[in-house]
C-alpha cells in the first residue's frame, strides 16, 4: 500500500493531473502524468471500472498497478503526479504484461515531460526551427 502522502485522493487531483498532464496509451492502461511541485512528493491514482472485471479481478488489477506505482515512487520520490486507468484487457495481463505496459507509458509521458521538468516550455510537436521557435 502508499503511503497516505503518495496517494491522489480528491476528484479535483485527479482531474488536475488528467486534463493538464501528458497521456500514454497501451494495451493494457492509459496512464497520465503531470509535474507537480518539486517539494512535493510524487503521489499516484488508479482508476479500474467495472469494465475490467468483477471486484476480485479488479482488486487483483490495482493491487499490481500500486505495486508498479510503489517501484516508480523510489525512482521519483517528489514532483509527479500519475494517474493509471486500467483499460478491461488488464484483467487477463499477467504481472510482468501488466508492468511493461505500465512502465513503457511511464517512460513516454517522461519523455514528453522532461521539457516541463527541467523548466522549458513544453512543445506541441510542431515543426521547429533550429533556433527552437516554432516554423509557420
Amino acid at each position: 500500500m502508499l503511503p497516505v502522502q503518495n496517494r491522489l485522493r480528491t476528484s479535483a487531483d485527479f482531474s488536475h493531473t488528467v486534463r493538464s498532464g501528458v497521456r500514454q496509451g497501451r494495451r493494457n492502461v492509459v496512464l497520465y502524468a503531470a509535474v507537480s511541485d518539486e517539494g512535493k512528493a510524487s503521489r499516484f491514482g488508479f482508476i479500474v471500472s467495472k469494465a475490467v472485471g468483477n471486484a476480485v479481478v479488479r482488486n487483483l488489477v490495482k493491487r499490481r498497478l500500486r505495486e508498479a506505482g510503489a517501484e516508480t515512487l523510489r525512482d521519483r520520490p517528489t514532483g509527479l503526479d500519475v494517474v493509471v486507468r486500467a483499460l478491461p484487457p488488464a484483467a487477463s495481463a499477467d504481472w510482468a504484461s501488466l508492468r511493461g505496459d505500465y512502465a513503457s507509458a511511464l517512460r513516454g509521458a517522461l519523455r514528453r515531460l522532461v521539457p516541463a521538468i527541467e523548466g522549458r516550455p513544453v512543445s506541441d510537436g510542431g515543426p521547429t526551427s533550429d533556433s527552437g521557435t516554432e516554423v509557420g
